[in-house]
């Protein structure tokens, strides 16, 4: 992979070395997985259905998609990333799949690459567009309008606020004072324009949590589980301190299968619920349906795919997802989204 050019500003350069460890390193939870594994659909060998006749879109802020699944936030806030948020959009715009960009805390400190940002909205006009930011970085807020010009700097449909207590914790300039977060969160969900989507970032969601953020007005829930990117790890391998930490962290949090189900049984009728942790194939995205999800996201193995193959490669990959989403819904004789998500699964018992 070609470096990327050096940036001064210590926002900018640490996402920029975030992405670069990301593409360049094993990354994944070493000893633990999401949880799909013990999980599996009953064979229909009557499915009474034609193939050709099922319907695997779905709707999400009101728009539209080809699949229950969207790209998530990775990147934005230094110069390379324009060209890698451009090649996203493209691509999700083509297919007809959500997309959200990297924390935008880069974008408040300064201007310098706002258009790494907004050139997603640029090359993606019709699709649900997510905007980002970091739970401390909205803890005690009073003011909401710099929130709000970063909405209206994608043209946001929707704007997300990630918890990342455990990458906080590891990072070795990482920002530990999480009290007022909860609070933060009322007052965007009162104050902005678009829906607040709340989201870990690979260490999941527990019911209680879950619990709490339903009771101050959030609607969107994204468990983000372990099993997929460790970002402990990634902070791990920045943090030269690392001998003084536990490698037990690396594989610390709730796998995305059982966060899904858990939160599932305490979520409102009319909130959605997003699974997203080393979610890497169709069969998986099915299965996180039916414990009780509304949508699924996906993010590294995606940029790993279009950083190696290009755009081509990237909407191969998701035409193979939405084939394998149908191979399920076929054996299963789920004609629909909402007769998948009531389909029965079980943890097998081999």
């Amino acid at each position: 992979m070609t470096p990327l050019s050096a940036i001064p500003d210590e926002t900018s350069s640490r996402k920029k070395e975030h992405v670069e460890l990301c593409l360049a390193s094993d990354v994944s939870f070493k000893k633990k997985s999401n949880g799909f594994d013990e999980w599996e659909f009953e064979h229909n060998a009557l499915p009474e259905l034609d193939l050709s006749e099922i319907d695997t879109t779905t709707h999400f802020l009101g728009k539209s998609l080809a699949i229950p699944l969207l790209v998530s936030g990775m990147t934005g806030g230094y110069s390379e990333a324009s060209r890698i948020n451009a090649s996203l959009a493209k691509v999700c715009q083509l297919f007809g799949i959500g997309l959200g960009v990297g924390s935008q805390r880069q974008a408040l400190e300064d201007d310098a690459f706002h258009e790494s940002y907004a050139i997603v909205r640029k090359h993606a006009p019709s699709i649900p567009v997510i905007g980002n930011i970091g739970a401390t970085e909205i803890a005690n807020l009073r003011d909401v309008d710099p929130i709000r010009r970063l909405v209206d700097l994608i043209e946001a449909d929707a704007f997300a606020v990630h918890l990342n207590p455990l990458q906080e914790f590891l990072q070795p300039e990482g920002n530990t004072n999480f009290r007022g977060v909860l609070t933060g969160i009322s007052t965007l969900v009162q104050k902005l324009p678009v829906p607040v989507i709340v989201k870990e970032v690979g260490a999941g969601i527990s019911p209680s949590v879950a619990k709490r953020l339903f009771d101050a007005g959030v609607t969107i829930i994204d468990v983000a589980g372990a099993g997929g990117t460790s970002w402990a790890g990634v902070e791990l391998l920045r943090n030269e301190h690392a001998s003084t930490i536990a490698p037990e962290f690396w594989d610390w949090g709730v796998p995305t299968a059982i966060a899904v189900r858990q939160v599932s049984t305490c979520k409102p009728s009319d909130a959605t619920l997003i699974a997203s942790g080393g979610i890497t194939n169709g069969v998986m995205i099915a299965k996180a349906l039916a414990l009780g999800a509304d949508l699924t996201s996906m993010a590294r193995p995606l940029l790993q795919i279009l950083i190696e193959g290009g755009e081509d490669s990237l909407f191969h990959k998701l035409t193979t997802l939405k084939n394998d989403l149908l191979g399920v819904m076929f054996l299963t004789g789920a004609s629909s989204i909402p007769a998948l998500k009531a389909t029965p699964i079980q943890r097998h018992h081999y």
